[in-house]
């Protein structure tokens, strides 16, 4: 099951810095496993964003699901937190996370 966490369009700027003319939307979801994927012993929860390209001739999306990220719902929406704040693509998605695990096993 998915459920909607939070959305946020690209800044101006940063689109106008890219030559980009539309405006773009990304939406962020927790994903919440079944019963029956928990136990397989996989996460509980994890992610989906959702881009949305609206340009004048066509309106494009794009998304990338991440099934099984934590156990921990705080962890999730701080993740989901982070992703929206640093308006994170699905295309970069994997690799932020794989990166932010990374630093929680160090620390």
């Amino acid at each position: 099951m998915r459920t909607y966490f939070s959305s946020t369009f690209i800044e101006k700027e940063v689109l106008n810095e890219a030559g980009i003319d539309y405006p773009i939307k990304l939406d962020y979801y927790k994903i919440i496993n079944e019963d029956e994927m928990i136990k397989q012993e996989k996460a509980k929860f994890g992610i989906h964003v959702v881009k949305t390209e609206y340009k004048k001739e066509q309106v494009k999306v794009e998304n990338k699901k991440i099934p099984y990220v934590s156990n921990d719902e705080k962890t999730i929406e701080r993740i989901l937190n982070m992703l929206k704040e640093n308006m994170v693509t699905p295309i970069t998605v994997e690799d932020i996370l794989n990166d932010f695990t990374k630093k929680m096993i160090l620390l």
